[in-house]
């Protein structure tokens, strides 16, 4: 560890292990290699590189929704997570600046009229979206007149958006997208609904000190290139990269 103190690190990590969240469930960052199992990712090389410079062992927790990442580090699981930054989740978390931005679009049917979220926030209009997901929250906020239909996940969102033939679904873009080229009869919804904030996370309470040796670490890692290579080289070079905080 080049910077701090014994008592930031036992903030940071206070078994002495980085316990890491992986979400899986947002394929932009995560993924698992189909190969080895393992996951990889932008957020994987950033949890690694953070256990390096902390000079302790990485364990990476994998789970396949945001809402899971959530739920864990409130049982006190967890020391950092990769969650989009949401004024609920900030309740729970301290965020750095982001370090990635991704988007959150709907998809309907190829024959539907809905063509904006004021076309969908309508009485009877029902959304499949993922408990727990940062369009979860911000949608909860947003529609007012809507429905929205919660599923475990995302994949499971849009599988059910089809089988039930609800009215939209809201996911991350890539993912909605890749669901749209195997499903024909669907379109998305341009322009994007929002805007997805992805950050480093840690629960509240471990001090001040471990807050901004975060922040640090993710503008270092934004300036130095490391996470857009880190995207690119999980096949997420579109996406765009957090300008500096």
């Amino acid at each position: 560890m080049t910077a701090g103190s014994q008592s930031l690190l036992q903030d940071l990590v206070p078994t002495g292990r980085l316990r890491a969240a992986i979400n899986l469930g947002n394929i932009v960052l995560a993924q698992t290699d189909p190969a080895t199992g393992s996951p990889v990712g932008a957020s994987v090389e950033l949890a690694r590189r953070l256990g390096e410079r902390l000079g302790v062992p990485v364990d990476l927790a994998t789970f396949d929704a945001a809402g899971k990442v959530f739920d864990a580090l409130k049982r006190s699981e967890l020391d950092i997570i990769f969650l989009a930054i949401d004024p609920v989740r900030g309740e729970e978390i301290s965020f750095t600046p982001p370090y990635a931005l991704i988007q959150g679009n709907f998809v309907v049917p190829a024959t539907s009229s809905l063509n904006t979220m004021a076309d969908i926030d309508r009485p009877g209009s029902r959304v499949a979206v993922a408990r727990g997901s940062a369009y979860d929250l911000f949608l909860t906020r947003a529609l007012k007149n809507a429905t929205l239909v919660r599923l475990d996940t995302g994949p499971h969102a849009l599988e059910n958006f089809v089988a039930d033939k609800l009215e939209a679904a809201g996911g991350v873009r890539q993912p909605v997208v890749k669901f749209i080229n195997e499903h024909p009869g669907l379109r998305l919804i341009e322009p994007s609904f929002m805007e997805i904030r992805q950050a480093m996370g840690m629960p509240k309470g471990r001090g001040p000190a471990a807050a901004a040796y975060l922040h640090a670490f993710i503008e270092e890692m934004k300036a130095s290139g490391f996470v857009a290579d880190a995207l690119r080289r999980s096949g997420q070079g579109d996406v765009a990269v957090a300008p500096a905080a």
